[in-house]
């Protein structure tokens, strides 16, 4: 396949995914889901340079979900490897030690959407249209929409928003909680973006990690065993390099200098 479909980049410690499909509205066929989780799993690996990771992508549109035009070629078995592939890679970007953070340029429908869902944190243009319109189709969110959806902004919601497959507005958006801010073009919205990832990198990049996994562990199970999450994760963080230094830096009165150790 033409690797280019997918991009990635690093700028310092920050990983930059870019969808390149325009012409298609970054729509997702088997090819190019198939190169996204590549390049995630890559990330994953290199945890210790990429500390942060921005998610965005080329045209006018973030992501327009499934290739519509590959789906109609397609048998009902590759259908379902489709759905397996796409609902794996989702799961394994969110499930990076690293913070993410999507770039929402433009429309962000089903798999667009669901892709969107599966970062940490989302930012878009104002003009951005969103949603999950599966249903319109004849089918229903299959990349986790309607689990990831409904902890997001509760069943009640998610079900308004997914079972009339509405397209909702930034604006909409941002009141939903959805996403954390908008932007009035794409330049601006790159840079909220690494705005956010710089707070980030300014602190311990194996205590973010810990943090992270802590609260996605401690998220969906009840508040005793999400505090024995927490310790765990606290536990890691003991020995640390970086530890020391925070403590360090502390008695010198400077700012002090993590190295993901």
């Amino acid at each position: 396949m033409n690797q280019e479909a997918v991009r990635f980049e690093r700028d310092g410690h920050i990983g930059v995914i870019t969808l390149n499909r325009p012409d298609e509205l970054n729509a997702l066929n088997y090819d190019t889901l198939d190169r996204l989780g590549e390049i995630i799993e890559e990330i994953r690996l290199d945890s210790k340079e990429v500390r942060v990771v921005l998610v965005k992508a080329e045209g006018r549109a973030f992501c327009a979900g499934a290739d519509l035009k590959e789906r109609r070629t397609l048998t009902e078995q590759q259908v379902r490897r489709n759905v397996r592939k796409i609902r794996d890679v989702f799961t394994a970007l969110e499930r990076l030690p690293q913070p993410t953070i999507a770039l929402i340029n433009g429309f962000a429908f089903g798999g667009g959407f669901e892709l969107a869902l599966a970062c940490d944190f989302r930012y878009a243009v104002a003009e951005a249209k969103m949603g999950l319109t599966e249903v319109s189709l004849g089918i229903i969110p299959g990349a986790g929409g309607t689990q990831r959806l409904s902890r997001l902004i509760g069943p009640s919601k998610a079900k308004e928003l997914i079972l009339t497959a509405r397209r909702i507005t930034a604006a909409d958006a941002l009141e939903l909680g959805f996403v954390s801010g908008l932007a009035n073009d794409t330049t601006q919205l790159y840079e909220l973006g690494v705005s956010l990832a710089q707070e980030i990198l300014a602190n311990a990049p194996l205590a973010v990690y810990q943090a992270k996994l802590a609260i996605d562990r401690g998220s969906s199970v009840d508040l005793q065993t999400g505090l024995d999450v927490e310790t765990m994760c606290y536990e890691v963080i003991i020995p640390t390099k970086d530890r020391v230094e925070a403590l360090e830096a502390f008695r010198e009165k400077r700012k002090p200098v993590f190295k993901g150790e």
